[in-house]
């Protein structure tokens, strides 16, 4: 592999110090603005594994006063996007291709989206490929509200 991205690499500098995560969260936000919607807080950044806080806030709300759906792919597509960018080595690069979402129950309180994924092995990637990222989002009782599986195109750099 070569190499963090440069993002991976502002987390890593970031989420030690205090009020790092904050921070980072923010400038996320300032680089993808659609993002400051769900006003995300990330939390977990590695490769294979990334964690997003959304609080629930009247900017996310639907017509039943629960989190709304698009709220929900929102938050779905930041964990995919943390995790691909920790996971992704800068010798290959990544871009969302589809999403194919299942809301599971009413997200009535703040969320949490998971990205997990057993990353491939990039150096077999020589041409693109499609990498499918499932996100789990659930509530403060741990339920799953949503689930996402996000396929992402792979190509190298």
């Amino acid at each position: 592999m070569s190499g963090s991205t440069s993002t991976y690499q502002m987390w890593r500098r970031l989420s030690g110090v205090a009020g790092g995560t904050r921070l980072f969260s923010a400038a996320a936000m300032a680089r993808v603005p659609y993002f400051a919607s769900v006003l995300p807080h990330v939390v977990r950044m590695e490769p294979g594994l990334a964690e997003v806080l959304v609080p629930k806030w009247p900017f996310v709300y639907n017509h039943l006063h629960t989190v709304h759906a698009i709220a929900s792919c929102n938050a779905a597509e930041v964990a995919m996007g943390m995790l691909m960018e920790a996971t992704v080595p800068r010798s290959h690069r990544w871009i969302p291709k589809s999403m194919n979402v299942s809301y599971l129950a009413k997200a009535t309180t703040s969320l949490r989206a998971t990205a997990r994924l057993d990353a491939p092995d990039f150096a077999a990637i020589t041409e693109g490929t499609d990498v499918v990222v499932p996100v789990s989002i659930t509530d403060r009782s741990g339920a799953e509200v949503v689930h996402a599986d996000i396929t992402t195109w792979v190509t190298p750099a």
